[in-house]
């Protein structure tokens, strides 16, 4: 009781939060990392060395990171110029495209999922508007493609990249751009060596969100592209739902783990290199 009374009354308050996010989040991870190290009652790596050693593990794993750079490098396509705009609209327009933002996210991911089955079919509406454009010749499927679901889950991934950029771009005094100009730079210039450098912490944080969740996406893959297509979220909950393998589960969940905490750690660490060099 004493070296409580000692704490600070902020940490104090903080403590029952903490305490709540260890048993609920904290409590089983320690569950499932027992589990992958247990093997036949004793604890082993055998299960890490089994499933490192397979080729199909590290086709999963090389599935897993291949969509998530292509989810991130498409919402980050996207959301920038979106998050300018954003930053830069007064008003009215500003609150109608926060509202395009947000709006969206009240939409369940399977409602989302299942919406872009419709779209992404032989005779959706992206199909139908490519041979429109004269790209394709002829209407083709976009459904159970590792394109369509790229396409998909950027959908559903872009407001966490926009959002964490609009935040830091508010913040950069467009005075700067404007002195900028005056002193004979091209729009070009102005972008890449003063608008670009100060958004800088709000891309690496976008980034980090998208591709921390596209790593780990369950629904959309299952049902934009289906089992032919696994990833390591994938395979997790088939291991436990369909085959019953809580050994292989609980090792897959684990990579998956490590994988998601090695960026944001590095993250972490690129936002503090850029906010002490601004």
């Amino acid at each position: 009781m004493t070296r409580l009374g000692k704490l600070d009354p902020v940490t104090l308050l903080a403590l029952p939060a903490v305490a709540y996010l260890g048993l609920v989040y904290g409590l089983p991870l320690v569950g499932l990392l027992a589990r992958s190290l247990m093997v036949e009652g004793t604890l082993s790596l055998a299960s890490y060395t089994r499933f490192l050693s397979d080729p199909f593990s590290w086709t999963v794993i090389g599935n897993t990171l291949r969509v998530a750079a292509g989810v991130t490098l498409l919402c980050l396509f996207i959301g920038y110029p979106t998050a300018l705009a954003l930053a830069r609209a007064k008003g009215a327009a500003q609150a109608l495209i926060l509202v395009a933002i947000i709006l969206p996210l009240s939409v369940g991911v399977v409602v989302k999922a299942f919406a872009w089955q419709i779209v992404l079919r032989r005779d959706g509406v992206i199909s139908q508007l490519l041979v429109g454009l004269g790209l394709w010749d002829a209407p083709q499927r976009l459904l159970f493609t590792e394109t369509g679901l790229v396409v998909g889950a950027a959908n559903v991934f872009v407001p966490f990249m926009i959002l964490p950029i609009y935040s830091v771009l508010k913040l950069v005094d467009p005075r700067l751009t404007e002195a900028a100009a005056t002193l004979g730079a091209s729009p070009l210039y102005r972008f890449l060596h003063v608008a670009l450098p100060l958004s800088l912490p709000g891309i690496v944080t976008g980034i980090a969100f998208v591709f921390s969740m596209a790593t780990s996406m369950y629904v959309v893959p299952s049902l934009l592209i289906g089992d032919r297509f696994q990833t390591l979220a994938t395979l997790t909950g088939r291991s436990f739902l369909f085959m019953r393998n809580e050994q292989l589960g609980s090792t897959t969940a684990v990579v998956l783990l490590i994988l998601s905490v090695a960026v944001v750690v590095a993250s972490a660490a690129l936002s503090r290199r850029f906010g002490g060099a601004s």
